[in-house]
């Protein structure tokens, strides 16, 4: 950020550029005033501390933004910055009131295991179809929705549907959460399903210390068979800054004791459980490695043993767009056998199909379960996913380009305008330059270069910057911060929503030379070796 010093000089030397006293031409001078008054406009707001703080936060839309005319003149940056987060906070509640948050989950089971049992020796000698039978064997739907009531009051409504071999039923819920004080909330659930009779339950969530907190979940089911009462307790304390530690004791229905710790950190995420319980018990031990790509990329592999069995678990998961995340993971044990469990994630909608492949260990079934996810990735990425988000930015950089376009070509028409006006300026520059060997610039260009191929669409893409930039030079030096380079005088913005870069031909001491830098990046030239 430049200092304020900096900022003056580039306005003294602004104005002396823009003055229009200094143009004779009428339309020149009328240009020259249109600038001069931008110019002085922008050095107004960079140079009072509140209104720059405000644009440092925000930018422009900060400045136009709803309340900020409220904020005291006298206040410090920093305590501007607090107030306008403040009124941010107010506007995102605002919207919140507006609108509900719905959650839900859809899970399909497949049974496929025809594919691999059929070729078993018992299968040999039974006629029947050629082709494998796979079948939809049990489904699930759940969907939730929250409704703010107060500041402190939410509304939560929930409903769920199950099938499996023909036979299922569904339940709904109603919750109310209130947050009592910064250190806790409480919510009060009511349920009610067609298996099931009515559900009466009770959360407590409370911090006992900042880095320790418990949670407490009664419940009251009444059925056919009576009241079935259940108590969960978690009592969870940070170990460290990235791990947490967990005790549960769960009574009633399934009782049993459990106690994790889980670590998660920017490129990992481990877990170790053990539980002791009736029926199930088991330890628990898997690590998730999370690498830092823009696709997120996630491979995770986990060890479940007990008195059910024991299961080994492998997958990977992936973002396919900015919304979605798809994942796979093969599950191998015993008895279970060998399965296939494909997630999607889009939004807050989950997609979860299990698809079991065979009862027994079969090799084949786990080579398939492990190669054919991959295969069909690879595939669907290239000939669906990539296309599809080529397709999706090309139409939002055309909305952005049309909604941008008035603005754009008063960019472009300013910029000619000071090209013009800069003129005379550059040429003396120039001569200053060359009678010392300094710093003259050939060539400099700026926007988004493409292929020798497309040198029709590298001229709609490109602008030429070459005066703009010389008459940045001062002292045989071009100094340029770490901004967009759109916001230069003599610049705009050729290809909006679009990577952009700077070229530079300049010859320095006689000896040509070439830089490119890209459009936020802080240049030097020349640099100190040369």
């Amino acid at each position: 950020m430049a200092s304020s010093e900096e900022l003056k000089a580039a306005y003294r030397r602004l104005c002396m550029l823009y003055h229009p006293d200094k143009h004779r031409d009428p339309e020149l001078k009328s240009q020259a005033e249109r600038l001069f008054n931008l110019v002085h406009q922008a050095y107004e707001v960079l140079s009072d501390p509140q209104t720059r703080a405000i644009y440092d936060i925000y930018g422009k839309r900060g400045l136009e933004m709803e309340g900020w005319e409220v904020v005291e003149r006298r206040r410090t940056p920093a305590e501007i910055r607090e107030e306008f987060e403040r009124l941010q906070r107010e506007r995102e509640e605002r919207r919140l009131q507006q609108r509900t948050n719905p959650k839900g989950t859809i899970s399909v089971g497949i049974d496929a295991t025809d594919l691999f049992d059929r070729y078993e020796e018992e299968y040999e000698d039974m006629s029947g179809s050629g082709f494998p039978q796979i079948e939809i064997n049990k489904m699930h739907i759940s969907q939730s929705i929250e409704a703010p009531l107060t500041a402190t009051d939410t509304a939560i409504l929930s409903g769920s549907l199950s099938t499996q071999n023909g036979n299922g039923g569904g339940s709904i819920n109603f919750a109310l959460r209130r947050v009592t004080s910064a250190k806790g909330w409480g919510e009060l659930e009511f349920g009610a399903g067609d298996l099931q009779g009515p559900l009466f339950g009770l959360k407590l969530f409370r911090n006992l210390t900042p880095r320790c907190f418990v949670t407490t979940n009664c419940a009251l089911q009444f059925s056919s068979r009576g009241i079935r009462p259940g108590l969960t307790t978690v009592l969870a304390r940070n170990l460290d800054k990235n791990t947490v530690g967990y005790l549960q004791w769960r009574w009633g229905i399934q009782s049993a004791m459990n106690t994790s710790i889980v670590r998660d950190t920017k490129t990992s995420h481990f877990t170790v459980a053990l539980q002791l319980g009736i029926p199930h018990s088991f330890a628990l031990i898997s690590y998730q490695h999370k690498f830092q790509d823009d696709d997120q990329t996630r491979v995770k592999g986990s060890l479940k043993a007990g008195f059910f069995g024991t299961v080994v678990e492998y997958g990977a998961e992936r973002k396919i767009s900015s919304h979605s995340v798809l994942g796979a993971t093969v599950s191998i044990g015993v008895p279970q056998g060998v399965s296939l469990k494909v997630k999607l994630n889009r939004a807050s909608q989950t997609y979860f199909f299990p698809i079991h492949l065979t009862d027994q260990l079969l090799p084949s079934a786990v080579f398939y379960a492990t190669v054919g996810p991959l295969v069909a990735y690879f595939a669907m990425h290239r000939l669906v996913i990539k296309p599809y988000l080529r397709a999706q930015k090309e139409k939002e950089l055309e909305k952005q380009r049309e909604s941008t376009a008035t603005d754009i070509l008063q960019k472009k028409q300013e910029a000619e305008a000071a090209v013009r006006l800069m003129q005379e300026s550059v040429r003396r520059i120039i001569e200053a330059e060359e009678s010392r060997m300094g710093l003259i610039i050939v060539n400099a260009w700026y926007g988004k270069f493409v292929n020798d191929k497309s040198k029709k669409s590298e001229k709609v893409k490109v602008i030429d910057v070459t005066v703009p930039l010389q008459c940045l030079v001062k002292d045989s030096k071009l100094i340029l911060t770490e901004a967009s380079k759109a916001g230069l005088p003599g610049f705009y913005d050729p290809c909006v929503g679009e990577e952009k870069n700077l070229k530079v031909l300049y010859q320095f001491r006689g000896v040509l030379h070439q830089v490119m830098a890209l459009d936020s990046e802080a240049l030097r030239i020349p640099k100190q070796c040369e």
